[in-house]
């Protein structure tokens, strides 16, 4: 396991309260579980192909400061670590919309490098970043945890669905979104990112 400790500088992930996976979401699993105990046995499940991802994980993580868990969370997430049933097609997927292990959009991006390189994950990385910092703007009085979950939701949706605290999922796609990658991520903190 690698031992290295990147400096994030965006929240402490495990301080995030979460819900976790939706039975919608855990259902793509046929799992009869919910919640952050589902978000785990998914994460699980995609630990393995996700490690051959880490070490260009790492890369980007060190070099923006974000935490290496909530990268791997979005790519367990977006693309099961872009396993074949994940529905990717020469590295697109949702209908040939959105590119790589993260899930870039072409209608709101112009993604850059191969769908599993290191040029996606950074670029990937730097669109949540983006978003970090808008609902940082957006919402002032959150704590830095609660900006960096709704960035995640922001990620997924855009900064106009994050209307508040309360309802900071309620617009991303399964309507947890958030949840269930920050489940996932601290699933993946747990493991060695």
């Amino acid at each position: 396991m690698d031992k290295e400790k990147i400096m994030c500088i965006f929240g402490d992930l495990m301080k995030i309260n979460t819900t976790g996976a939706s039975s919608k979401t855990a259902s793509q699993d046929n799992y009869k579980i919910i919640g952050v105990e589902a978000s785990h046995k998914m994460a699980e499940y995609d630990l393995k192909r996700m490690d051959m991802y880490k070490p260009i994980i790492m890369n980007v993580a060190r070099a923006k400061k974000m935490d290496p868990a909530v990268i791997a969370g979005i790519i367990s997430r977006a693309t099961r670590a872009g396993s074949p049933t994940s529905g990717l097609f020469n590295g697109w997927g949702d209908g040939g919309n959105a590119f790589g292990l993260m899930q870039i959009h072409q209608h709101y991006h112009s993604p850059k490098g191969e769908w599993d390189s290191e040029d996606h994950i950074r670029q990937a990385t730097d669109i949540l970043i983006y978003f970090i910092k808008i609902i940082q703007e957006k919402f002032p009085d959150w704590s830095k945890e609660d900006h960096f979950k709704g960035g995640i939701a922001a990620y997924n949706a855009g900064q106009d669905s994050v209307c508040s605290h309360a309802d900071m999922d309620c617009k991303t796609t399964g309507g947890e979104y958030a949840n269930d990658v920050v489940a996932r991520a601290q699933y993946y903190k747990l493991h060695g990112y």
